[in-house]
């Protein structure tokens, strides 16, 4: 069958990407290194591993070798011109984005650089309050004040899923001094917002599109995933290449498409907070995942939804649990976010996490009151996923018929600021008791991780319902993190 003159178009530009995307410049340069007989007067003072046997012998040679410097060799990543250049410009490529940046202290510190980049003291932004807490201290760090959205309720499972376009409408109709809307896409489970539209609503009003896309850094190769924040219009977008890219834990990029973005300002922005010895083993494993990615993700990624969907239908013929399902959901979703609700075993989702890391030996990714969350991405395999639906039949066998299902509420609270994360965070300080903090201001942060989302933060009203959430999550084994009494008997609140 002959070709139309569009499909050969086509065909020539992937195979020109596919060639592009061959080339590893940061990678190669550092191998380079490694196999050059140097004597090293410079930092790191294991001197390529010579100095600490320990950790020669648990590393290996080789890694400790590429563990090294900026060197004019290897460029350097505060003002790039070399070879990390090239390695950024190859990653903007892949993301269909203007520039990206190489972040070697997670999604964490490039969301704290998206929001120092275009947001100043007393400007607005625009954001669900299931956000990570990064994006509260990155608040924190510019000074803007936030303007909550309410998210979707899904009653079913007990969570937030995401944010109705319509709601930012009606945000933005009612208040011109927004500057940006902050999105968090996809959610930890995988639900999508309608990043179309609110691109398109917020771009009317000349109001920026800040994405936190850190669980989808996959999303651009394979089309049965949901489409990209770049490739949607969003002006800046930070992706955890490290959560499902196949780079290093810590390795993640900030990316901006967009004329509205001082590109020079992200720049400045990122030197100033993020350390001049940035890991090279963590920038040479963004410049690999992403060469993995374009070459070989997209069939990668059809073995995974593949096996999502296998685990799926398997998960819903056991009694006592349900999968978060696609179909549940209005828009696209991130098949590759398993998550299962478990409570028909009778039992919470911390519970579950804890029997199947200490019975089965099975690592989730994180548990709420009535889930668990299981990523399914480029390194899993049948026979791991077999194991993880044979440990459910045996805990359905055990324990559906030896409890009550129960679903404990989790609706998401609606906070009352009084203070901006800011000035809270600025203010006199001191303890009191938990039990008679209801009505006085929040001064810190309590969170769950994960997911690390802030159950009261800075500035925050402390209600009785804030109260009543904190017992109940400390009761029923949550993680609760950032609080200054670790017993979470006395909370900070401003005097």
């Amino acid at each position: 069958m002959q070709l139309s003159a569009k499909e050969l178009r086509e065909n020539r530009e992937l195979a020109f990407q596919k060639t592009h995307h061959q080339k590893l410049p940061l990678l190669n340069a550092l191998k380079q290194y490694g196999e050059k007989d140097i004597a090293a007067f410079d930092v790191p003072g294991h001197k390529r591993g010579v100095g600490v046997k320990v950790l020669r012998d648990y590393f290996g040679t080789e890694l400790m070798k590429l563990d090294v410097n900026s060197l004019p060799l290897l460029d350097n990543v505060s003002n790039p011109k070399g070879v990390i250049a090239a390695s950024q410009a190859l990653l903007a490529d892949a993301y269909q984005s203007d520039a990206a940046f190489f972040m070697t202290n997670g999604t964490t510190s490039a969301i704290h650089c998206m929001l120092m980049s275009v947001l100043k003291p007393g400007d607005k932004v625009l954001l669900p309050r299931n956000i990570h807490k990064s994006a509260l201290n990155g608040l924190i760090l510019c000074g803007a004040i936030p303007v909550y959205l309410p998210t979707e309720f899904r009653s079913k499972e007990g969570i937030s899923a995401n944010v109705d376009p319509q709601e930012i409408k009606k945000a933005l109709m009612s208040d011109e001094e927004i500057k940006a809307v902050f999105l968090l896409n996809p959610t930890y489970y995988g639900f999508v917002t309608d990043l179309k539209t609110i691109i398109t609503i917020s771009h009317e009003r000349n109001v920026l599109v800040l994405v936190d896309e850190a669980h989808g850094a996959h999303f651009p190769f394979h089309e049965g995933l949901p489409p990209s924040a770049m490739e949607l219009g969003a002006d800046i977008s930070c992706v955890s290449l490290h959560k499902t890219g196949g780079a290093l834990t810590q390795a993640s990029a900030m990316l901006v498409n967009s004329s509205r973005v001082d590109v020079m300002k992200v720049q400045q922005v990122i030197n100033m907070l993020q350390s001049t010895s940035a890991s090279y083993l963590l920038m040479g494993s963004l410049d690999g995942a992403r060469q993995n990615l374009v070459l070989h993700g997209n069939k990668r990624l059809s073995h995974v939804i593949n096996l999502s969907h296998y685990a799926r239908e398997q998960l819903n013929q056991i009694p006592g649990i349900q999968t978060i399902q696609p179909q549940d959901s209005k828009r696209p979703f991130d098949v590759t976010k398993l998550g299962i609700h478990v409570a028909g075993l009778g039992m919470t989702g911390f519970e579950v996490y804890d029997l199947l890391w200490k019975e089965f030996s099975i690592q989730l990714e994180m548990a709420d009151l009535n889930n668990v969350l299981a990523i399914i991405s480029l390194g899993d395999s049948k026979r791991n996923i077999e194991r993880l639906i044979e440990a459910f039949r045996l805990l359905s066998k055990r324990y559906t018929k030896a409890k009550t299902s129960h679903l404990i509420p989790t609706r998401q609270i609606e906070p009352e600021v009084k203070l901006s994360p800011r000035d809270a965070y600025f203010s006199e300080k001191e303890l009191v008791l938990l039990e008679e903090s209801s009505g006085k201001i929040s001064g810190e942060s309590i969170l769950a991780y994960p997911p690390g989302v802030p159950i009261i933060a800075p500035g925050e009203l402390i209600t009785n319902e804030v109260i009543r959430t904190l017992k109940q999550l400390m009761k029923s084994g949550a993680f609760l993190t950032d609080q200054t009494d670790k017993n979470l008997d006395h909370i900070l609140v401003i005097k």
